[in-house]
């Protein structure tokens, strides 16, 4: 297994206090795809992150050898409608 901690970066940093209703959609639709691949045991956890920055997402994944973590980002429905973007690092192991 691989694992890693997958950041979302919004697109700007007013983005969760300023969406737009296409935006909204797309996020309720990221949060559905995070929840399914939670409920298969890809993600182990899921969630916002708040600062004063304005935030970002954050989530823990657990991967066989064989795939691509840019793979199961990339379907995600706010990459898909270039909504942010995700950053990827890797963790040496996860316990849960």
């Amino acid at each position: 297994m691989k694992y890693y901690l997958c950041k979302w970066i919004p697109p700007r940093a007013n983005f969760l206090a300023a969406m737009s209703a296409d935006e909204l959609k797309w996020m309720k639709q990221h949060g559905v795809f995070l929840d399914d691949l939670l409920a298969k045991g890809v993600i182990v956890a899921h969630g916002p992150v708040i600062e004063e920055s304005g935030g970002y997402g954050v989530s823990l994944y657990q991967i066989g050898d064989d795939q691509d973590i840019a793979a199961f980002t990339s379907e995600d429905p706010i990459v898909k409608n270039s909504v942010g973007h995700y950053e990827h690092y890797v963790m040496l192991h996860l316990a849960s």
